[in-house]
């Protein structure tokens, strides 16, 4: 018997995701809210629900598609490793991945491109 589920049940993991109001740029991988928006962060910039958009995955399943973030203020001097989004009003870290290894300076700006969070049908 095949596996199935309803596009639904991925679309509630993504709104989860698509609810998130904050986005990191990190020198490291973040574990918790407080190395994301503190400890790790070069940068940041606040998003809502239109920074996000739900679809068809790319070869199966459902996506969330983080919109790009331009010209974000830098903080902190380091190499960016990692963007995590996270929930400010809960202090909940969401999500995190990697990002093309950079070296920042503060008081310049980064571009975050846009990129893809994909749930796969079930195999």
């Amino acid at each position: 018997m095949a596996k199935w589920s309803s596009d639904s049940v991925m679309d509630a993991a993504l709104d989860v995701i698509a609810g998130c109001t904050l986005l990191t740029v990190c020198s490291a991988q973040p574990t918790t809210y407080a190395e994301a928006s503190s400890t790790y962060k070069l940068a940041d910039v606040v998003i809502d629900s239109g920074d996000f958009t739900k679809g068809n995955g790319d070869v199966s399943g459902r996506k969330v598609t983080v919109g790009a973030q331009n010209a974000v203020t830098i903080d902190a001097s380091d190499t960016a490793t990692h963007v995590a989004l996270c929930v400010s009003g809960s202090s909940t870290l969401v999500y995190v991945t990697t990002c093309t290894s950079q070296s920042l300076t503060a008081g310049g700006t980064v571009d975050v491109p846009a990129f893809d969070i994909e749930i796969a049908d079930p195999a």
